[in-house]
């Protein structure tokens, strides 16, 4: 419990970070006044409740959903190395919300939200079917090949298509690199019930995956039905990941990054030990705080210019992921 109070109290003071820090930087103590009514400056709560706010609670919605993606996916697969992408289901939303684009003419993010969806439901259900194929049914190899598959396909899909399509590449070039500038209040409504209901499924599934890290023949002797734990992740991982790719991008490396520090609070060392009813809420919590600081830092590193808070996340995955891979110890959960 004392990691989920670590990672709750860091959760706040990266909140407090973001709605302090920006273009105009706000005192912390009149970002408290302004949440608390006692501030009276016009300028002051436009900047705080108007801007940041929105802002930082999709950060907190997005950041939550591709940490307890990344989670569930290295669990279900029993791979340290796995995040939301090896599903296809980045790939889905992104070629989604590609259609949406060029096809539909949707410009603003709040409109991305359901083709994001839909392209993550299509994506997951056909990475399911293949998996499924044969007569040994679906195994965490059989799943991640058939992922890496989908998702290859369609990013060559989606590369093809806005090259041919001068104002679909601008627009979705933008969008793909991953930032929360364009995060406005009126995407909150939208991502809050996905993001709900992914998280309930995310979060009961808890016990079932410390069940399925010891195999899934002890899983099914201590009596879980492994293929409905299964299904039951993938639709929370299709709800979390679209949506957070429909509100921000497909920003890489959250998933893999944050389920990995969680695991190291707590659990022993990173291992297949770690309790998985205690490691998914801190990853949610931690989630946010990776990808808020990143956000955070890309608004003041270079002013006036943003920095995407998807490039800086990545700067931050590449090399982390390169550890991991060499890290003999981390081949299988």
């Amino acid at each position: 419990m004392k990691a989920l109070g670590a990672a709750a109290v860091a959760l706040i003071v990266v909140c407090l970070l973001s709605l302090s820090l920006g273009a105009r930087a706000v005192p912390p103590d009149q970002v408290i006044g302004a949440l608390m009514g006692t501030v009276t400056d016009q300028d002051v709560l436009d900047v705080v409740w108007a801007v940041r706010v929105p802002r930082t609670l999709v950060g907190i919605l997005a950041g939550a959903a591709l940490a307890l993606s990344g989670a569930l996916m290295q669990a279900l697969t029993r791979n340290p190395l796995a995040d939301p992408g090896i599903l296809g289901v980045s790939a889905g939303a992104s070629f989604a919300v590609v259609l949406a684009i060029g096809v539909a003419g949707v410009a603003a993010p709040a409109g991305f939200v359901w083709f994001a969806f839909a392209g993550a439901l299509v994506a997951s259900v056909l990475v399911y079917g293949l998996a499924g194929l044969g007569r040994d049914g679906m195994t965490p190899v059989k799943l991640a090949l058939a992922g890496v598959a989908v998702t290859f396909l369609l990013s060559s899909v989606t590369s093809a298509f806005v090259l041919v399509d001068p104002e679909s590449l601008s627009r979705y070039r933008f969008w793909s690199a991953g930032s929360l500038s364009g995060a406005g209040g009126q995407l909150l409504p939208q991502l809050l019930p996905f993001v709900a209901v992914g998280a309930v499924l995310a979060l009961t599934c808890g016990s079932a995956l410390n069940s399925l890290a010891l195999g899934d023949d002890v899983a099914r002797g201590l009596g879980r039905k492994v293929g409905l734990v299964r299904i039951q992740g993938a639709v929370a991982v299709m709800l979390l990941t679209g949506s957070a790719v429909a509100a921000i991008g497909p920003v890489v490396f959250v998933g893999l990054v944050v389920p990995y520090v969680a695991r190291a609070l707590a659990g022993r060392g990173g291992g297949s030990e770690a309790d998985h009813r205690l490691l998914l809420p801190v990853a949610a919590l931690l989630g946010p705080c990776l990808l808020l600081t990143a956000d955070v830092v890309g608004r003041v590193v270079a002013p006036p210019i943003e920095v995407q808070a998807g490039l800086l996340v990545a700067f931050i995955g590449g090399p982390f992921f390169v550890i991991l891979a060499r890290r003999r110890r981390l081949a299988e959960l």
